[in-house]
């Protein structure tokens, strides 16, 4: 406790500059009052018998009052404030018994004007740091002293304010960790949705042939898979066509190999326009593309082939006219999924002996068969 008179240790600059950045880093200045900071300031005021009671914190150059009991003022002038001295002995409250015989305050002010402050006592906000952020503090108007019990009180009280400040910094940690952990949250969920982009990018390029944007073959083996799964279960028709461009090494000899891949991407268009609902176009591989007929028998299929035939057939395609060979099969019981696509390689095979641009069926006027020779 400093007795009047006696002057206390001036703060480095240093040493002011880290209270002031702690102080800072409570975030408590100019916050809207708190009823937990009001309860203490009122019960200091009561304990101690003084009409003023404040909690006073000290900024650069003023004195701000996060919670005040019997005074109007939010904050005044450091340079004025009894605090600012009681803050420069941390681990002491201040007693002004008399401030009018206080020299260093005799002439405040605070001290000849309004609020007339006679008697001051200030338990400074101290840190774990040991810095003083500021007192809880209580005035009266006419000199006097504080008991022994009301300055332990007091004390206590300053504690209390210390304890509602940390709180207040360990919620306001808590929200920052609370936020940056949605923020990490946030980018996680976009990460694994960019993954699954990406992976289900893979997995469609995997599957897609990059010249014509059909299936490729690796996707029509396992839709033959299901689709056969599927009719045999429960007894349905299923057809398998395929389809060759005729001549067209030659066509790409003469023409080159950009204009051949015109004609297989009009062809996949073609194919994608012409296919019924539930139909599956792919690219079987080179020239040769497959269309899977589901639900549809021999006679449905080689309609279908035909119309795609024509359809090529009457097309505008550069320099020449492309013709197509189509093989049709059907599922029949007992037989494999690998039967049926030999099945119509072999009804293919044949349209191309026989003189192509023309559909032939698997099993329907089949002549023996004779060496390949495409």
């Amino acid at each position: 406790m400093s007795e009047s008179g006696k002057s206390a240790p001036a703060a480095t600059a240093a040493e002011e500059a880290r209270r002031l950045e702690e102080l800072r880093g409570y975030g408590i200045l100019d916050t809207l009052p708190e009823q937990a900071y009001d309860d203490i300031t009122l019960l200091a005021s009561q304990i101690c018998d003084c009409p003023i009671a404040l909690v006073s914190l000290i900024d650069d150059d003023r004195q701000w009052f996060k919670s005040r009991v019997g005074l109007d003022a939010t904050e005044t002038p450091r340079d004025l404030a009894f605090c600012a001295h009681a803050i420069l002995e941390p681990d002491q409250l201040l007693m002004v018994p008399d401030a009018t015989r206080d020299k260093r305050f005799a002439s405040n002010p605070l001290v000849t004007a309004d609020p007339m402050i006679r008697f001051y006592a200030g338990a400074p906000l101290r840190t774990s740091a040991g810095h003083a952020l500021g007192t809880l503090c209580v005035i009266d108007r006419v000199a006097r002293e504080l008991e022994p019990d009301q300055i332990r009180a007091l004390e206590a009280l300053s504690r209390q304010v210390m304890a509602q400040l940390e709180l207040r910094k360990s919620l306001a940690r808590l929200e920052r960790h609370v936020a940056q952990r949605r923020q990490y949250e946030r980018r996680l969920e976009k990460y694994q949705q960019e993954l699954e982009e990406a992976n289900a990018r893979l997995a469609e390029e995997s599957v897609t042939d990059p010249l014509t944007g059909l299936r490729n073959r690796r996707a029509l083996d396992a839709r033959l898979a299901s689709e056969g799964e599927r009719a045999r279960r429960y007894s349905l028709p299923l057809a398998l066509v395929l389809l060759d461009v005729d001549f067209f090494k030659a066509y790409n000899d003469s023409f080159g190999h950009p204009t051949g891949d015109r004609v297989l991407e009009q062809l996949a268009g073609i194919l994608m326009a012409m296919r019924r609902t539930g139909d599956f176009v792919a690219r079987h591989g080179g020239e040769e593309f497959a269309l899977l007929v589901t639900n549809t028998g021999l006679e449905g299929a080689r309609f279908a082939a035909e119309r795609l035939r024509r359809a090529v057939e009457e097309a505008e395609w550069p320099h020449r006219p492309v013709t197509v060979s189509l093989g049709v099969a059907v599922l029949e019981p007992g037989m494999s999924d690998s039967q049926l696509m030999a099945a119509a390689d072999d009804a293919l095979y044949r349209a191309k002996q026989e003189g192509r641009n023309r559909v032939c069926a698997a099993g329907v006027d089949a002549s023996p068969a004779t060496p390949r020779r495409r």
